[in-house]
């Protein structure tokens, strides 16, 4: 498996692997999924999930079923530095 630059410049982390999934995707998705997509246990995105909000690095774009769905937050001049790596 080829990883991303993002990956290869910060590290193989848990959030880092959060926010290369959610950067390299134009969807928004449930954090279950999240977890899924970005092989993350999901307990290990709970702890980090409030970090990156309380940030503004994602947001939650709209409810599903009772789910909130998340994408990550392209205002974000932090975010926008990632998207130049």
């Amino acid at each position: 498996m080829t990883k991303s630059t993002l990956i290869k410049t910060f590290g193989d982390y848990p959030q880092v692997r959060i926010l290369d999934f959610l950067i390299s995707s134009e969807f928004d998705y449930p954090i279950t999924e999240i977890a899924k997509e970005a092989k993350v246990n999901f307990q290990t995105l709970k702890k980090l999930w409030p970090n990156l909000e309380k940030n503004k690095l994602v947001i939650s774009t709209r409810t599903l079923g009772g789910a909130s769905l998340y994408k990550i937050n392209l205002g974000n001049p932090v975010v926008e530095k990632m998207l130049e790596i």
